[in-house]
């Protein structure tokens, strides 16, 4: 049996982060393939690295095209951001993240103020 990607423990982390699309009433088009499937197609491209035309239909994952588009989307409304946020959160609960070894990115930080008595470029 082929090992589960989406792990119940780790859709019940996602499931509340992902935004819920409303189907359209009138002409609503073709139904959308489950959440699930779809963040299933994506950790299996992500952890292979095969080309998203690639993702074999077999999988009951949608396309390809369909896995890139809804990752985006769920970039765009900061699902995974949140995500990290969450994770991060149970891991220091669980005493599990070693706080000694944390760096800060300057290019993370943002500077504030400045300097003000700095000279003018030339």
């Amino acid at each position: 049996m082929a090992r589960v990607l989406v792990s119940d423990e780790l859709w019940g982390l996602i499931e509340p982060l992902i935004p819920k699309v409303p189907r359209r009433f009138r002409y609503p088009g073709r139904k959308r393939i489950d959440d699930r499937k779809v963040l299933t197609g994506i950790v299996f491209v992500l952890q292979t690295g095969i080309p998203w035309e690639y993702l074999p239909p077999e999988m009951g994952c949608g396309s390809g095209m369909t896995c890139w588009r809804r990752l985006k989307e769920w970039q765009e409304a900061g699902v995974w951001e949140r995500l990290h946020r969450v994770l991060l959160a149970k891991l220091h609960e669980a005493e599990l993240i070693d706080w000694s070894r944390a760096a800060i990115d300057s290019s993370h930080v943002r500077a504030v103020g400045g300097r003000e008595n700095r000279p003018e470029p030339c």
